[in-house]
């Protein structure tokens, strides 16, 4: 039996579900837009590289050359900057809908002219950056060391993984109480079932449609964030395949639910890293495309259909 099934198995499973959360996150924006307004937002890529961007710039000036020692240090760093990654990415997905997608709405455009807006704009944001920061990747400032902060049996989980892992669970457990006990998730929920009946009801469509765009970003930013931490750099078109492979995520649990999304984006880490052990990392991202063609073709509606 090969390494990657054997000895390197357990490493594999922690970078696998580290991983997976990034994904989650990014996927449960792609699934409440889609659960919502029936779009795939293809310019979400550049929602969460503005949480990548964000993220960087904040560290450059809390954190002094060429890092943080304490581990204390490097994590309340970590804390500080999560907050403005997350508010700039979710207001940036705000202002996408208000410019990209509320007048087509209002005009009654076909879904082709929202994939055309969606493409353009991701087109538009990243070249804006590409403009202001240049080409080169752009390094991270060193906050965390990595050590080992769990070990159960043979599995040995890095601090870093664990941060991932365990803020994306809290904050899909977040999100979950928030649509399934607050007022506006319930506004949320009926506007995904009915959007007229919803109105006619006296839901605030466009409250509830930038409610959607602002929770996406948000944990865009956050998802931003730990994989900037993660992998230590940032660069223009940074976001593209980690949202691709989000999508994936996306529709591999049942495009529209948000636990699906979470369960998709845990499965697809998993997978990509076990395979990369046993293929090779040059077949890392060729997993999630086979994954995506390979649901398509058998389940369209995921694992978890299409419940929000």
């Amino acid at each position: 039996m090969p390494d990657c099934l054997t000895t390197e198995l357990p490493f594999r499973l922690a970078g696998g579900l580290s991983s997976g959360g990034i994904y989650a996150l990014v996927a449960i924006g792609y699934t409440l837009v889609y659960g919502v307004l029936q779009l795939i937002n293809f310019a979400h890529s550049e929602i969460f590289m503005a949480g990548i961007l964000t993220g960087y710039l904040v560290l450059e000036r809390i954190v002094p050359e060429p890092g943080v020692t304490g581990q204390s240090s490097g994590a309340l760093a970590l804390a500080l900057a999560l907050i403005p990654a997350m508010v700039v990415a979710g207001l940036l997905a705000v202002a996408l809908e208000r410019v990209a997608y509320r007048p087509l709405r209002r005009r009654g455009a076909p879904r082709l002219a929202y994939l055309i807006s969606a493409i353009g704009m991701s087109l538009v944001l990243s070249n804006a950056v590409l403009v202001w920061r240049g080409n080169n990747p752009e390094t991270y400032r060193s906050t965390i060391g990595p050590q080992t902060a769990l070990r159960l049996g043979s599995v040995t989980v890095s601090n870093k993984d664990l941060i991932v892992i365990v803020s994306a669970l809290l904050m899909v457990l977040a999100l979950e109480l928030f649509v399934r006990r607050t007022r506006t998730g319930r506004g949320l929920r009926s506007v995904a079932q009915d959007a007229e009946a919803a109105a006619l009801m006296g839901v605030n469509i466009d409250r509830i449609i930038s409610i959607t765009f602002l929770l996406g970003g948000l944990l865009a930013g956050a998802a931003g964030l730990l994989f900037g931490m993660s992998y230590g750099r940032t660069r223009f078109d940074i976001g593209f395949l980690p949202a691709i492979k989000a999508f994936t995520a996306a529709v591999l649990g049942g495009i529209g639910s948000i636990r699906g999304a979470l369960v998709g984006g845990l499965i697809l880490g998993l997978l990509e890293n076990v395979s990369a052990g046993c293929f090779g990392t040059q077949w890392r991202d060729v997993v999630a495309f086979v994954i995506l063609v390979g649901v398509l073709m058998v389940r369209p509606t995921g694992l978890f259909g299409d419940r929000t």
